[in-house]
């Protein structure tokens, strides 16, 4: 596992990390490669393999984190199966070991696509099924609320460290996951700012958790439809909300139910159709 954390210490891009262990044959191999200056990295990157395990350790237990490895035995196995897994990830809480759901959406969210959020987060907790989304403002942040309203379990994905939450203003948020037996996890180090490149690559993990994936409320670019993309690609059941067709909030969604997504409408609705997905509620 130092070999791991070593290399998601450096804070590299995802596709630089993967594509310089696969140059140098190992996550081991990479990391000595960058600590004897073979490789171009930022001197960061460099400072960061190079320093002591101990050191990284010891500012995860001041955070109450750790760092799991993709080798390591709770590493959440639908995660390690992708051939884009990252090496490892920082962890504060508990990953549950139970079906999971992303929801996902647009931040400008309108009041109905915060509000079906939020019902579409009570109504999976009380199936008994796990909530991954991003913590951003609007419809990941609803749905979180409400998985957390009705005693559910979920897992926020960060595109930055988690010292360093982002929208500050979910903070408390994040906290009540954690006190609920879910997490918030990232690929990143800790002190890593939230960059705009850092999140596209952040959502192949939001999916990637997931035995679903259902988008609520997106316009045609964004984060939600780059979920959607990698949730196909890794081949994830995606499910969206038909909107109103004059409203770009809508557009991405329709679209997505008009290129093959599965249209969902009420929580009723979702638990049904989840369910021939998942299993039955409470399984």
């Amino acid at each position: 596992m130092s070999d791991a954390l070593r290399m998601a210490w450096t804070g590299l891009h995802p596709d630089r990390q993967r594509a310089l262990i696969g140059e140098r044959g190992s996550v081991a191999g990479a990391v000595r490669a960058i600590r004897r200056g073979r490789v171009r990295v930022p001197d960061a990157a460099r400072a960061a393999a190079d320093a002591d395990l101990a050191d990284h350790r010891e500012a995860l237990g001041v955070l109450g984190a750790r760092f799991v490895g993709r080798e390591d035995a709770d590493f959440p196995a639908p995660l390690r199966e992708l051939p884009d897994a990252p090496v490892g990830l920082f962890v504060r809480g508990e990953i549950p070991d139970a079906p999971t759901v992303a929801v996902v959406g647009t931040r400008r969210c309108t009041t109905y696509g915060r509000r079906l959020a939020r019902r579409y987060g009570v109504a999976i907790a009380e199936a008994g099924w796990v909530l991954v989304s991003g913590l951003a403002r609007g419809v990941d942040a609803a749905a979180h609320q409400g998985t957390v309203s009705a005693g559910g379990r979920g897992v926020a994905v960060l595109g930055s460290g988690l010292d360093v939450l982002y929208p500050a203003e979910n903070t408390p948020l994040a906290g009540q996951l954690v006190d609920g037996g879910g997490a918030v996890v990232s690929e990143y180090p800790l002190g890593t700012v939230p960059e705009p490149w850092r999140f596209p690559p952040r959502n192949r993990i939001i999916s990637g958790l997931a035995g679903a994936v259902v988008v609520v409320e997106a316009a045609v670019t964004g984060g939600a439809l780059i979920t959607a993309g990698t949730a196909l690609t890794q081949d994830r059941p995606v499910f969206a909300v038909p909107g109103d067709v004059e409203r770009a909030t809508s557009e991405g969604t329709n679209r997505l139910i008009r290129d093959g997504a599965h249209p969902v409408l009420d929580p009723d609705d979702l638990i049904e159709e989840l369910s021939l997905v998942l299993g039955p509620p409470g399984c």
